[in-house]
């Protein structure tokens, strides 16, 4: 995977944002917030792992469907990223 080792500074950025938003419901639920703003961050966590997933699966296709030239390992590829998103979309 050295897309994610090319853009590891980008992906650790938006983990490190997720594990903020994670902390902050934590707190809101700690301190009994209401459930609007309840709402809303877990709305934020949600866009901010969709963002995360979404660079990951870029730069998976990029790499190994439309740079890599072996058909059969291009296949194998395909087929990981199609389990993947089936699993994801659940």
């Amino acid at each position: 995977m050295t897309h994610t080792v090319k853009d590891k500074a980008k992906l650790l950025s938006r983990v490190r944002r997720i594990q903020g938003q994670a902390a902050a419901l934590e707190r809101m639920l700690e301190s009994e917030a209401g459930h609007a703003e309840f709402l809303q961050q877990l709305a934020a966590l949600r866009g901010a792992v969709n963002g995360l997933m979404s660079a990951v699966i870029e730069g998976h296709l990029v790499e190994h469907l439309v740079e890599e030239h072996d058909y059969r390992r291009r296949q194998q590829d395909l087929d990981a990223v199609l389990q993947t998103l089936k699993s994801y979309l659940r």
